[in-house]
């Protein structure tokens, strides 16, 4: 900061052509400008100004100086103002994060919608089942599914969800439809294998406390769609959130079991880092995705319509 207050005020001694003339307009004295343009000359080591008896006359140095100077504050001054903008217009990289299935679906689908109104951004989706670090890792943005536990990180709600069991009428008809959790342990439960992870098995609600069961089934996968897959085939209960099955529901392909056991939160939000000024970018894109999701049909349609 001082740096820029000693560049300031030798910039301003020039530009008016005495110290006087430059303290009054930054509303100081002569003597405390003649300090800071003092101070800078004993900082570089060397002379910048002559003082004359009635105007100021630049060295050689202090003419080379003076064209730094200048260009150094037009780049600040278009650095404040691309900021400014960058609040009100979206413009720039905009790297989003979300989950492999939901985002192949649900995220992506509607980047070129996003960029036909917002053309100056640059849109770049990583779609991973892993849980990034938007800010060490430099995402602008994350799709979550779930509580989002970090206190550096706002959540957005964009749209409700539950994690449900499910089968086809089919499969039910043939085993029988559980009514408690202990009867998952004599159905098929098509559930994720070691490299797919839940390692710690499904997670439900019971008596207002969290309860996590170790299931089994044959075969297992390491991928969700093919475990939903296989659910609408009749081979098994599945444990699905309702963005995925919301169509097969409306059509009567899958039903839900278990629903009292359900997990009550387990909505689909938008992240980002805490930060004073939130980029028109990032506020963008969530509103148009919360735009999208607001809309009852577009969760049963089937497949994820371009928004």
């Amino acid at each position: 900061m001082d740096k820029l207050k000693q560049m300031e005020a030798f910039v301003d001694a020039v530009e008016w052509g005495s110290f006087a003339r430059a303290a009054q307009a930054r509303g100081i004295t002569p003597a405390m400008l003649g300090r800071h343009v003092d101070a800078l000359e004993k900082r570089l080591g060397t002379r910048l100004l002559h003082r004359a008896t009635r105007k100021l006359v630049l060295t050689e140095e202090g003419a080379l100086f003076l064209e730094h100077c200048r260009k150094l504050f037009a780049d600040l001054e278009l650095a404040e103002e691309l900021m400014a903008a960058s609040r009100q217009s979206a413009i720039g990289d905009l790297r989003i994060s979300a989950p492999a299935g939901f985002g192949r679906r649900h995220v992506a689908p509607h980047g070129p919608a996003f960029l036909a109104a917002n053309p100056k951004v640059r849109l770049s989706f990583d779609l991973t089942d892993r849980v990034v670090e938007l800010a060490r890792e430099g995402y602008d943005l994350g799709i979550r599914i779930g509580a989002v536990l970090d206190p550096n990180l706002v959540a957005i709600r964009l749209a409700p969800n539950r994690r449900v069991v499910c089968a086809s009428p089919a499969y039910l008809a043939r085993h029988g439809v559980p009514r408690t959790l202990a009867d998952l342990e004599r159905h098929n439960c098509l559930a994720f294998n070691p490299q797919g992870g839940q390692h710690g098995g499904w997670s439900f609600q019971q008596d207002g406390k969290p309860v996590t069961l170790r299931v089994r089934g044959n075969p297992d996968c390491n991928d969700g769609e093919m475990l939903h897959r296989w659910a609408c085939e009749g081979l098994g209960l599945a444990w699905r959130s309702t963005w995925e099955i919301q169509a097969e529901l409306a059509r009567g392909e899958l039903v839900t079991v278990l629903d009292d056991y359900a997990l009550p939160d387990y909505d689909i939000r938008a992240v980002y880092p805490q930060q004073r000024h939130i980029p028109a970018k990032v506020r963008f894109f969530v509103e148009h995705l919360r735009r999208i999701y607001a809309d009852p049909a577009y969760w049963t349609a089937g497949t994820a319509r371009a928004g």
